[in-house]
């Protein structure tokens, strides 16, 4: 939208929707009010903040394959070219930059596993990027210290795949856009185009704006279908893991990620269980998430746990996203397990959209 004239844009919801989109939108030369529950800008790590705080990070266009669409795909690929400016983008303006890689992802399966690896592979298609199967001495050369007791691991490169630190990323899109008006603790009640109508009950009237961008994500029922998946993660603190690439385990019954962070940081998750309970992490998923680590990563032995995280991811009926676009008013949701994946992708599309209503 650069070029065009400065608007007032009126965004609800501070996730990872909304703040890339203010901080886009404000670096552009808009207006931009952000609307949102939350107290702070801060990450609460309760299970009721923003989704986006409580994800890994993996960029895996081709591992997603496996139960998604290849538009998705596609969108995929598109999102880390755009992560990979975003963040330089950010790297030149904050203190302290948001960590994002672009070395490719592995896919791990124990010998016995094979089988089920392969019809996970076979889902795959035909993809111009396809994995690469690793010898042992190929994985250990990539990733020493991935190993197993049973015997050795079958294993595949996914090149060009990448990942991000979330936290990071958030701190820093927020931190990076000093013009934006935030508005916390402002649950909104409800959105029209060019309206946002704030839950406070102080009479305040309706906020107006050229354009209104809804973001909520599981918030923004009943204006759309969405429901909430429940994710989980178990952060670690590993020393001397050195563990330089998302690592997905293929297992009959298990889709376990490990993924690296700057001060040797492991993050253990599966993301996609068909719940919306917030509650804290059970002991039975605690237990399978870290065995399951531990069974291809053994040096996870030592690893000390930081803290164990739940969320609720906003997903629609078929699992796919939304880009929902009318005079005043854009609706994006449904962004599920795909968050960081998609976000960027979303986003160029929306605003592509706005401007050929605007010019």
């Amino acid at each position: 939208m650069q070029g065009t004239q400065s608007l007032n844009m009126g965004i609800a919801g501070a996730g990872l929707m909304g703040r890339l989109l203010a901080w886009t939108l404000a670096h552009q030369g808009h207006q931009v009010h952000v609307f949102d529950p939350a107290p702070g800008p801060q990450p609460g790590f309760d299970g009721h903040g923003a989704a986006g705080f409580t994800a890994a990070g993996m960029l895996s266009p081709l591992a997603e394959l496996e139960t998604a669409d290849a538009d998705i795909a596609q969108r995929g690929w598109h999102s880390i070219t755009r992560w990979e400016q975003i963040t330089g983008a950010l790297a030149s303006r904050t203190h302290k930059p948001p960590y994002f890689a672009r070395r490719g992802s592995l896919m791990v399966a124990h010998g016995t596993d094979l089988g089920a690896a392969q019809r996970v592979l076979s889902r795959l298609g035909e993809a111009p990027h396809q994995p690469q199967a690793l010898s042992a001495a190929q994985l250990c050369h990539v990733e020493p210290s991935l190993h197993s007791a049973s015997g050795p691991l079958h294993a595949w490169m996914l090149d060009g795949e990448g990942h991000i630190d979330t936290v990071r990323t958030m701190q820093c899109l927020y931190e990076d856009a000093p013009d934006v008006q935030w508005h916390w603790a402002q649950p909104v009640r409800h959105i029209a185009p060019g309206c946002i109508d704030i839950a406070n009950g102080n009479g305040q009237p309706t906020h107006r704006f050229d354009w209104v961008f809804d973001v909520r994500g599981v918030g923004a029922r009943p204006d759309v279908p969405v429901r909430g998946v429940r994710g989980e993660l178990v952060w670690l603190h590993a020393p001397g893991l050195n563990l330089q690439r998302p690592v997905r385990l293929l297992h009959p019954r298990h889709r376990v990620y490990i993924v690296p962070r700057p001060g040797d940081i492991v993050l253990v998750g599966a993301s996609e269980i068909e719940s919306e309970d917030r509650s804290a992490m059970s002991l039975r998923s605690a237990v399978e998430l870290m065995a399951a680590a531990h069974s291809v990563a053994p040096a996870l032995a030592e690893a000390r746990i930081v803290r164990m995280e739940t969320n609720l991811r906003p997903a629609l009926p078929d699992h796919r996203p939304i880009v929902h676009v009318e005079p005043g008013l854009v609706r994006i949701n449904g962004l599920y397990r795909h968050g960081w994946l998609l976000a960027p992708s979303l986003m160029d599309e929306a605003l592509g959209t706005v401007l050929s209503n605007t010019t």
